[in-house]
């Protein structure tokens, strides 16, 4: 076993002493499979491109701005023009934060190499200021890219709704409830909030 998959598997049990409601989850759902993309530059402009429209549309807007750019790079943005990436399908507004986005890493506003190393409030702190990216886009970056195995994404309506499922809420529980909740499944809030995602059948970005 490699030892991301050792790490997913000791969380999993860790959950699973300490949570009996969610442990019928994980024995529902089965070994945690969440998979980590090492594209962090990549990932940021399909955030922002996906930002209000359907998964399709944003595919087909992402593969276009690809082939027209002839890559997603900071160099490639930075060079074409408004106009360029407007014909792509973006809005003025996402034109700006892909401009923004690269401006940032080229001046080094944004150094996604070092952000491995920082921790997870100093992540969040040099995504949120990028025009486009709020909190929610910056704690996906951090499971999905940086691999965090400890965000719990208050704001996420999927996590929301699976806890409000899983243990027989009257509602959505507020911000204030999840994070009370969620000292339980510390270390681990982000295994808990995938299993929370699979409960309802879905897990953003990728599986």
């Amino acid at each position: 076993m490699n030892p991301a998959a050792e790490a997913l598997a000791k969380a999993r049990r860790s959950l699973s002493r300490r949570d009996p409601v969610l442990r019928a989850v994980l024995k529902a759902v089965g070994p945690c499979t969440l998979r980590i993309n090492p594209d962090g530059f990549g990932t940021l402009v399909r955030a922002i491109v996906s930002q209000m429209i359907s998964t399709k549309a944003a595919l087909a807007i992402s593969g276009r701005l690809e082939r027209e750019l002839g890559g997603l790079t900071p160099t490639a943005i930075l060079a074409a023009p408004e106009e360029k990436l407007r014909a792509c399908g973006l809005s003025r507004s996402k034109a700006l934060g892909l401009r923004d986005l690269a401006g940032r890493m080229a001046t080094g506003l944004l150094p996604l190499h070092e952000l491995p190393h920082l921790p997870d409030a100093e992540v969040i702190s040099l995504l949120t200021p990028v025009h486009g990216i709020g909190v929610w886009t910056a704690e996906m970056f951090l499971i999905f890219c940086l691999g965090r195995l400890d965000v719990l994404p208050v704001d996420d309506f999927g996590v929301r709704a699976g806890v409000r499922d899983v243990y027989g809420l009257p509602g959505l529980p507020g911000r204030a409830e999840l994070r009370a909740r969620g000292e339980t499944w510390r270390p681990y809030r982000t295994v808990a909030t995938w299993y929370f995602w699979k409960s309802r059948g879905f897990v953003p970005q990728s599986d």
